[in-house]
């Protein structure tokens, strides 16, 4: 049935949040492959709504993402949404083009940190939501004490008689079954399909009313330019239509609809028409913003303003003044990275972009250091270079205190592991709200704590876990803050010669601490080589070569080997390095480096 044709009644607009890998997006492939929309003998890659390539590799969803379904004569719209609270300026736009949410939690962990940030939201609009206890079939799968603790989740955020109310699925996206009952048999996701059109209610909007259409999100076309994305929530729209465009400000203007589509499966199909309660795109409004309302021309009526969590984190990005400065990217000049990054608040409404008094750098802040990690990530793949430094908090002044943000920190971690945790957290500033053991060898615990503190806990937690830690937190609020907090990190050692490091001259400066490098990597005077096993940085000569004799050595045959360095990630070195540091970034290397290196130089 043409999605022109449909009736209010018969569309549905659903949203599905979860955690970080609780199998959200999996579960939307089960969906689309079950509702018809692939040819019998398509090839269909996993994971099908991450297109990006960084989705793909970290195994989280960053943008949201529309797709729409048929199943009967119904039309369900389904919105695949971030889990990570540092992209949460997605997800809080999105939850407003719906009217239903299915809640994804693991049957195994229960409801987690970046699940009480997207179900706050979705309870403070009133989403009716339906709670999808998935991957069932896994080993130490506890369904019905994950839907207790959701439970328990719902009342504290204090959702209503009739949210608290939910009514509970059991599912594996994996294997692509859903079911009302554990007892049941189900081979696919019927039953799911069904709950979605029996308690999520109809978009309540009118076809005869005047145009209103809400932008939330935005995407960009090299061929259409800025293409907006949103719900139509009264009226119908045409293509070919002049409308009126109200801005955030209040000034209305006049704009025509030069392009309109709508969502079939995977992809976008052009319409000559749209009524109230369809997700459309349209094109033919270059500087639209979010939160801004179409209208009808004769009767122009705004929306409410849609309000966007401010960033919580802010770094420098400046050009490239290293020694190898220019040597592996393509995009190293001033011009190139401003464009770059006022090109990224095309779509990224989350971020900040400000000039500085140095045509060489620039201030921007976003959510979290996910948040500007993938954005250092996705510009190195596209060829720029460039260093940044230091994350810092943006403090707020209210009524003359400062304050700043907190976060609400959740760890599973081995038993034997929460004694280092709680610890090291300690020494963070972190209160301890809750412990937890489930009697299986793990133990989950619950912290209040400064975003400061939080700075290179993730590497930190890896090294007391083993490995075998699950680290989780969300945004919680800005709180007074908490006055200056103590170094955590030893001195680095830093080259002052340019040069190759040999291996006569890490062999014998291994004493001295841990190398960030191996033989034969290229440094250059002021650049970071490792870690100190003291408190002061230490200028140390890695480019020394042995002096050869012709007398041979009683040891000379025995095989040496070193010490195995700490190969830093961009994540890594964003987390590790101090104030007065840079980390350098090219599309082939991550280099830690004093911010001056003068000092460096002798």
């Amino acid at each position: 049935m043409s999605t022109n044709a449909l009736s209010t009644s018969r569309i549905r607009n659903v949203a599905i949040i979860a955690h970080v890998d609780h199998g959200k997006t999996t579960l939307v492939d089960a969906l689309l492959k079950q509702s018809g929309i692939f040819r019998e003998n398509e090839v269909v890659e996993t994971c099908v709504m991450d297109s990006n390539a960084l989705e793909r590799e970290r195994g989280i969803t960053i943008l949201a993402k529309n797709t729409a379904v048929h199943y009967r004569d119904y039309l369900i719209n389904i919105v695949d949404t971030p889990g990570h609270a540092d992209f949460g300026g997605e997800v809080e736009r999105v939850l407003g083009m719906v009217e239903g949410c299915l809640l994804i939690i693991d049957a195994n962990e229960g409801p987690m940190p970046q699940t009480r940030f997207v179900l706050r939201k979705a309870l403070e609009k009133g989403l009716k939501p339906i709670v999808v206890v998935n991957k069932i079939d896994r080993p130490h799968a506890d369904p019905h004490r994950a839907i207790d603790k959701a439970l328990d989740l719902f009342i504290e955020l204090g959702a209503d008689d009739d949210q608290a109310d939910f009514p509970v699925l059991f599912a594996s996206g994996l294997s692509g079954f859903a079911k009302n009952d554990l007892g049941d048999e189900s081979n696919d996701m019927k039953p799911l399909f069904e709950a979605v059109i029996r308690q999520v209610p109809a978009p309540v909007g009118d076809p005869a009313k005047p145009l209103q259409l809400q932008v939330t999100t935005l995407d960009y076309s090299e061929y259409l330019g800025r293409i907006i994305i949103g719900k139509i929530h009264n009226g119908t729209i045409h293509l070919g239509e002049t409308v009126a465009f109200i801005r955030d400000t209040g000034k209305i203007e006049k704009g025509k609809v030069t392009k309109l589509f709508g969502f079939e499966g995977l992809s976008r199909i052009e319409l000559t028409e749209a009524h109230a309660g369809n997700i459309v795109a349209v094109a033919g409004f270059a500087d639209a913003n979010i939160g801004e309302t179409i209208a009808s021309a004769e009767h122009p009526e705004a929306l409410p303003l849609i309000r966007v969590d401010e960033p919580t984190l802010q770094m420098t990005f400046s050009v490239n003044d290293s020694p190898f400065a220019g040597q592996e990217g393509k995009y190293v000049t001033s011009r190139r990275l401003r464009e770059r990054l006022y090109k990224e608040l095309e779509t990224n409404v989350s971020m900040r972009v400000e000039d500085t008094d140095s045509p060489d750098r620039f201030l921007v802040s976003g959510r979290g250091e996910l948040h500007l990690g993938i954005l250092i990530e996705t510009m190195r793949r596209e060829g720029y270079e460039f260093q940044v430094s230091k994350p810092r908090v943006i403090f707020r002044h209210v009524d003359g205190k400062i304050y700043e943000p907190f976060e609400l920190l959740v760890l599973d971690v081995p038993d034997d592991a929460s004694g280092g945790c709680i610890s090291n957290l300690g020494r963070r500033r972190a209160e301890m709200q809750n412990m937890q053991s489930f009697g299986n060898g793990r133990t989950q615990l619950e912290f209040i704590i400064p975003a400061r503190g939080l700075m290179g806990f993730r590497t930190e937690s890896l090294r007391l876990t083993r490995g075998e830690g699950i680290m989780s937190h969300s945004f919680l609020d800005y709180r007074p803050s908490i006055g200056e907090m103590e170094t955590l990190r030893n001195g680095v050692l830093v080259a002052f010669e340019e040069g190759e490091a040999t291996f006569y001259s890490l062999q014998n400066a291994e004493d001295r601490g841990i190398f960030f490098i191996t033989p034969g990597t290229r440094v250059y005077a002021g650049m970071i080589i490792g870690e100190n096993n003291r408190q002061q940085d230490l200028d140390l000569n890695i480019t020394k070569t042995k002096k050869l004799t012709n007398i041979r050595s009683a040891s000379g045959d025995e095989l040496v080997q070193l010490k195995t360095p700490v190969l830093m990630s961009l994540e890594q070195a964003l987390e590790y390095i101090n104030d007065d540091e840079l980390v350098e970034v090219t599309p082939q290397s991550v280099r830690l480096r004093k911010m001056s290196l003068k000092a460096a130089k002798r």
